[in-house]
């Protein structure tokens, strides 16, 4: 059998979008230098990093240009959306450094080794603060550094609480434990947990407030691989020290996270909802899908969008530390409110369509 001939073009094709690709990646490089700049300028006046509506008028703009081109007006929308965010993000984390509002105080993340720690490490070493991270991983042979961190230590009491800033990045039972230690030193320091679930702590932290101590408690409302907070929340909880809440506000001043005051009590059974439901809808999906012994490959042949879609947030969801989602459907003395919602819901849909009562089905869709 005969091989076809080669085409000559084909070397000089693949150089040409080399060439491309190289002339993108050079003139994306030179659009963050632009962003940077305009970025000093806002900050300067004082003006809002996040611009809206300047954003949409850029991406109508785009997709006029592709559509005179004959190029797809959605693939042309998404390049430059992903631009501007890799843009805010640049604009929001020099700003961050620009401000200098930790220079010459002292900060101290115990759990900073979590995957959260290390976050919220490199966060406060932006700002310019010296970190010091104590956490228990420290002190096997295994050599490991937080990026950020200044020094590492295995335990917390070795370097004492001379600090400006103190983070409880740690599990609720040892949240728990440390706020009982640290009621028996003395320190001026903010002090703050960012536990997921506050249930096991409330008591203490409130101990803790009595006892005099400068602190409040705080929940991110994100996950350690974010990178631009516009449009993220951080929770914020008075436990009777407004300076504390003031204080832990001005941290994310310079970025575009939005902070909400909530009261203490009311946390979690608002987490039983934004937090335990959304992760029981995905692990119950993966679940069910377990169960029916279908092989994911075979799945993945004949996905549809829709299953593509919900199957992308749960990747996420399984992906994350068990035992860490195990605490927070557990924990939460709040968390039957998701678990009864969720199987009265089921039961609803079930009934419905059990009965072959598509008044009962279109009406729930329709309601939500």
């Amino acid at each position: 059998m005969e091989r076809p001939e080669t085409n000559n073009e084909l070397p000089s094709l693949r150089k040409a979008l080399d060439e491309i690709d190289k002339q993108l990646v050079e003139l994306a490089a030179r659009r963050q230098q632009i962003v940077s700049d305009i970025g000093a300028i806002k900050a300067n006046e004082g003006r809002q990093l996040r611009d809206f509506r300047r954003e949409r008028e850029v991406l109508d703009a785009v997709r006029l240009r592709a559509e005179a081109l004959d190029l797809d007006p959605q693939l042309a929308e998404d390049l430059i959306a992903r631009l501007i965010e890799a843009s805010l993000t640049k604009q929001e984390q020099e700003q961050v450094r620009r401000a200098h509002r930790g220079e010459g105080l002292r900060a101290l993340v115990i759990g900073g080794a979590g995957r959260l720690g290390q976050w919220l490490v490199a966060f406060l070493d932006a700002q310019g603060y010296d970190v010091t991270v104590a956490d228990p991983v420290f002190s096997s042979d295994q050599v490991m550094t937080v990026t950020g961190a200044s020094q590492c230590v295995p335990d917390w009491e070795a370097v004492g609480l001379a600090f400006d800033v103190v983070v409880l990045a740690t599990p609720p039972g040892i949240t728990e434990d440390l706020l009982c230690e640290l009621m028996s030193q003395s320190t001026h320091a903010l002090i703050f947990d960012v536990a997921s679930i506050k249930s096991p702590i409330q008591a203490s932290l409130r101990q803790a407030a009595e006892y005099g101590l400068k602190i409040c408690s705080i929940h991110p409302m994100f996950g350690p691989s974010t990178t631009l907070l516009s449009g993220r929340h951080v929770l914020l909880m008075d436990l009777g020290c407004p300076q504390a809440v003031q204080e832990a506000k001005d941290l994310f001043a310079e970025t575009m996270a939005q902070t909400v005051e909530i009261p203490l009590e009311a946390h979690d059974r608002l987490m039983a909802l934004v937090l335990g439901l959304s992760h029981l809808v995905n692990l119950t999906f993966v679940v069910a899908l377990m169960e029916t012994g279908i092989p994911a490959d075979e799945l993945a042949k004949l996905s549809s969008t829709t299953f593509e879609r919900q199957l992308e947030i749960t990747r996420d969801v399984v992906a994350e530390s068990p035992h860490l989602y195990y605490e927070i459907q557990n924990l939460n003395t709040e968390g039957h409110i998701a678990h009864d919602a969720l199987s009265r819901a089921v039961d609803l849909l079930r009934s419905a369509v059990a009965a072959d009562e598509s008044t009962t089905f279109v009406e729930l869709m329709v309601r939500g």
